[in-house]
């Protein structure tokens, strides 16, 4: 059993030198450009903490294993997208949206399903609080990516993608998710849960903020808003995953 437990952390350590390589097409990175070394350190941070939640996945209890799992899912799915994103960076200097939104409508509904983890970790969850937060990031991301891509009118794309993340923001903050994480979390579940939806709250803020100032106000320079999405992905990510992280340690070893 103990070679087994380690059997698919050691998988994904044996695959990173494909990873490494996904999406090349032989871009190559100057070394005066901020903006495709920040692709390539976000690409390999994604990977290291993949596998560091994968570890530890392994001596949390058993209830809390599908949240760091689930967390290890995000920013795998991040990294192999950041490898593509970096590359066509470099290829071509163009904003890689089509890779973004991809990245985006797989993880960001994940970390959603994280707010309903860990509160199913430790009481009773009815299933609409999982439904809501998953339908409200669909209705944020579709919305946004039809806007963005000129599939409809950038402004109602906007409007739509706001309204999911306006809901979103109401269920974590007064709907029933908050409820529940006030009267029946313990204390560590209750602070990852804070730090999650101000992760939600702040960073996030920064998505709508480029897409109003690229799309709706004339334009922006590429190399700042990658550069801005690069780093607010980390925190989006990592931090958010990381809050998961210090709940589940904390009460596997209470």
């Amino acid at each position: 059993m103990s070679f087994l437990k380690y059997l698919i952390p050691a998988s994904f350590l044996a695959l990173l030198p494909t990873l490494s390589f996904a999406g090349s097409h032989g871009g190559n990175l100057d070394p005066g450009d901020a903006v495709g070394i920040s692709f390539w350190i976000i690409s390999i941070s994604m990977v290291a903490a993949t596998v560091f939640f994968l570890m530890e996945s392994l001596r949390v209890k058993g209830k809390w294993r599908t949240s760091l799992v689930v967390g290890a899912l995000v920013t795998l799915v991040a990294g192999v997208h950041y490898f593509y994103m970096r590359e066509i960076w470099a290829a071509t200097g163009e904003s890689p949206t089509v890779f973004r939104y991809v990245d985006w409508i797989i993880t960001v509904p994940l970390q959603m399903i994280e707010f309903y983890l860990i509160l199913a970790a430790c009481t009773a969850v009815a299933g609409g609080v999982f439904w809501r937060l998953f339908l409200g990031s669909l209705v944020m991301l579709i919305g946004g990516y039809l806007g963005e891509a000129g599939f409809i009118n950038a402004t109602i794309g906007f409007v739509i993608g706001m309204a999911g993340w306006i809901f979103i923001l109401y269920e974590i903050f007064a709907g029933e998710a908050s409820k529940i994480s006030a009267e029946s979390a313990p204390e560590s579940v209750q602070s990852a849960f804070n730090t999650m939806k101000w992760i939600v709250t702040i960073g996030w803020a920064i998505y709508p903020i480029g897409y109003f100032m690229g799309y709706m106000a004339g334009g922006a320079d590429a190399n700042s808003l990658n550069f801005i999405y690069n780093i607010a992905d980390v925190i989006n990510k990592i931090a958010f995953c990381l809050a998961i992280w210090a709940a589940a340690t904390t009460e596997s070893d209470a």
